[in-house]
């Protein structure tokens, strides 16, 4: 019996405060200028009277199903006797953020409830800063911690930052972001602030670090706003497995052609047989050029050999190149063939294979058939091996005789 009363307590209870409160919807409108909105405050009960103070607005808005009498400003709900007191706002303006008090009448009393109101505000155009500094060149040099840190100011609400290198998602160390509040002319505005580190390496050289902000404001005819930086690295040359060129014509001055990556611009020298050959130089039938720049850090460095022999085919071209962050090494070999032999069978061959493994195994199970049920060359009389017991037989007949 106790239990069955105290149900009916809490059940009323939880009646009463249900009328006592005012519930809003939504609790947080988070809105574009000159979108269009709507609020609702509900109470339990009837409700005498419907009033709502927007920020920005002049006077306060009392509102009915019945009759409105400020432009841009109608009631919204479902009438005063379902206990519904809501604004429908036709275009919200910069100056409506902030809250949103609705004040309800009932019975001889006020009850009231606040809605959040944040119009988004468009942020500044993102910057970045170098907290790494590069030379007097504008270069950083290979293994750097290259350290950047993005600002995005003054939005609302705060915008969120993405960093992307050549239009891909960078995947660096980040740090979390920061916000920070200020209020400018009683307007509150948020800058957000984020950094970005790595060590570099050869492949970043000339590639672009983007800082991109993504905000409320966004749209397709209004894409994220963001900033650039180009990357430039000073680096050693790049090493790279053995080169060999293919399709040189024995007799004829024979054209090597090897592509390095550096920067800056390396020096080149050739060793033949122990001989060296010097950039712009030539030594007997062997010339060197210089290098040729192809862009984005690329080099074409070529060696001429001057009637090309079978011999020359033999040999191992060292190729050294260099500059002020260090030297690599380079081994090319040459070739009068007009293709690299071929470390695999091609297709005909392994068809070719295929196919003889299927015809021996289809001649053993035929010769297997053959015996196992007396065919073919497998199908004559069986021939008996005369038994001693025989051989016994016979003479014991001639003796008789």
């Amino acid at each position: 019996m106790s239990r069955i009363v105290f149900i009916c307590l809490a059940a009323i209870l939880t009646d009463a405060l249900t009328w006592a409160q005012v519930n809003v919807e939504p609790n947080t409108a988070l809105l574009n200028e000159g979108d269009r909105t709507e609020l609702l405050c509900r109470y339990g009960r009837s409700i005498n009277y419907c009033r709502i103070e927007i920020p920005g607005e002049q006077k306060v808005l009392n509102l009915s199903p019945e009759w409105s009498k400020t432009p841009g400003f109608t009631y919204f709900g479902a009438g005063l006797t379902a206990g519904q007191c809501g604004v429908s706002i036709e275009r919200v303006k910069a100056s409506n953020n902030g809250q949103v008090k609705c004040s309800l009448g009932v019975e001889g009393e006020e009850l009231s409830g606040i809605i959040d109101l944040v119009v988004a505000l468009r942020p500044q155009q993102p910057i970045i800063e170098l907290l790494s500094r590069p030379n007097r060149e504008g270069y950083f040099n290979e293994g750097t911690e290259f350290r950047a840190r993005c600002s995005v100011r003054d939005g609302r609400p705060p915008a969120n930052i993405s960093w992307y290198i050549d239009n891909m998602p960078a995947n660096k160390r980040t740090t979390l972001l920061n916000v920070i509040s200020s209020t400018t002319d009683n307007v509150e505005l948020s800058t957000s602030v984020q950094e970005i580190q790595w060590h570099l390496s050869p492949e970043d050289s000339n590639r672009k670090l983007v800082c991109r902000s993504h905000h409320q404001t966004d749209r397709e005819s209004v894409p994220p706003q963001e900033a650039a930086y180009i990357i430039n690295v000073r680096y050693a040359p790049v090493h790279q497995p053995d080169a060999a060129v293919y399709g040189l014509y024995l007799e004829h001055t024979a054209i090597v052609n090897i592509t390095i990556r550096a920067s800056p611009q390396p020096k080149i020298e050739w060793t033949i047989d122990g001989a060296i050959v010097g950039q712009g130089r030539t030594d007997g039938r062997y010339s060197a050029y210089e290098p040729q720049y192809l862009g984005n850090d690329e080099y074409n460095v070529t060696l001429a050999i001057a009637g090309l022999t079978l011999e020359d085919t033999t040999k191992i071209y060292n190729l050294r190149a260099s500059n002020e962050l260090g030297l690599t090494d380079y081994q090319v070999r040459i070739s009068s063939s007009s293709k690299p032999p071929s470390s695999s069978l091609d297709v005909a061959a392994i068809v070719g294979i295929v196919v003889a493994v299927a015809v021996l195994v289809l001649v053993v199970l035929l010769i297997v058939f053959a015996r196992a049920t007396g065919r073919w060359c497998f199908g004559g009389k069986s021939i008996k091996t005369p038994t001693n017991e025989t051989k016994t037989n016979n003479s014991s007949m001639l003796n008789l005789y």
